[in-house]
């Protein structure tokens, strides 16, 4: 995708990957349970890897908020539909030491500079001049060593920020097609040490041999940040593949307000979990509605092209369906 101009040893010579085939995944958060339309993008990540001869994995991206029980919950969840997975689970708590990696290649290389800014500074500095909508202002980018120390000794521990050499990147999406998004300067460490998000899905991606990323289309716009990043490291960018989202009535993203939006919800309601893949299933016109379904007869039905392009809107009715 796209080449340092600076010498930077390839992650993936520290990291060595032994995967024999591509991978696709599946990476929830554990920070509750997984709705309807989480459970939608899981199926189609499954439906992706498996049409496609590749491994299936599972990762769980716990860097930021936990709660307890949720990783177990989501898994069983998943099992109960009857997805299954390759290998051991990942975890990014784990891999640490693989973030401080990547950072220490990056800084080594020049590409990276402290960040001092609260969230209120950054929204009301004025943007910087031809910088995409959006993109981080660059208050600190070029702050001097003084001004540095003047910032350090206000006692506030600076976040580390990647010094990005373009303001727009182009992926190719499945679905989506040629897609061109912002690049700033992302953040690649937070001020409490924490890896960000954007560096820790390249890193994983790469060291689990992932060459095809099924998600939701809310997160269309940081692929080009990912993806760049990744030729930052001599890694190279998976295949994309965004799905549309599920939404309520309202036409908000789907939550816990829309009613009984999980899995353990539908069972409460008398639904068997064959009845909530058959669910989602129709939804991704795989099936009739009230059509019985198993994975291997959704598989032999899986054509990317014919998916549907818009959100999947939900009417969730109080009453469990007949059995057809």
């Amino acid at each position: 995708m796209s080449q340092s101009p600076h010498p930077i040893t390839p992650l993936s010579q520290a990291e060595p990957n032994n995967a024999t085939a591509g991978a696709g995944r599946f990476a929830p958060s554990p920070s509750g349970d997984l709705h309807l339309g989480n459970l939608r993008t899981a199926l189609l990540a499954w439906l992706f890897a498996r049409s496609t001869g590749r491994r299936f994995l599972m990762r769980v991206e716990d860097l930021d908020r936990v709660r307890p029980g949720a990783r177990e919950q989501q898994l069983a969840d998943l099992r109960e539909l009857g997805l299954d997975w390759d290998e051991d689970l990942m975890v990014q708590s784990d891999r640490l030491e693989h973030y401080r990696d990547a950072v220490t290649r990056l800084e080594s290389a020049g590409l990276t500079y402290e960040c001092f800014c609260t969230r209120r500074e950054i929204l009301k500095a004025p943007s910087a001049p031809h910088a995409p909508h959006g993109a981080y202002p660059g208050i600190c980018r070029n702050l001097t060593p003084e001004e540095r120390d003047a910032r350090r000794a206000g006692g506030r521990p600076p976040a580390l920020r990647l010094r990005a050499e373009v303001g727009s990147f182009t992926i190719d999406d499945l679905l989506h097609g040629s897609y061109s998004g912002m690049v700033d300067d992302l953040v690649l460490r937070r001020g409490d040490g924490t890896p960000a998000y954007n560096l820790a899905v390249v890193v994983d991606d790469a060291a689990q041999g992932v060459d095809q990323v099924v998600r939701g289309d809310d997160l269309l716009s940081s692929a080009p940040r990912q993806a760049y990043l990744a030729g930052l490291l001599g890694l190279t960018a998976p295949q994309y593949a965004h799905v549309p989202l599920a939404l309520d009535q309202e036409g908000r993203r789907l939550a816990k307000r829309a009613g009984a939006v999980t899995l353990g919800d539908q069972k409460a309601l008398g639904r068997t979990p064959r009845q909530v893949l058959a669910m989602l299933a129709t939804s991704l016109r795989l099936t009739a509605p009230d059509e019985e379904v198993d994975l291997a007869g959704l598989l032999d039905r899986f054509e990317p092209a014919r998916l549907p392009r818009e959100p999947w809107v939900i009417t969730l009715p109080t009453t469990p369906p007949q059995s057809p």
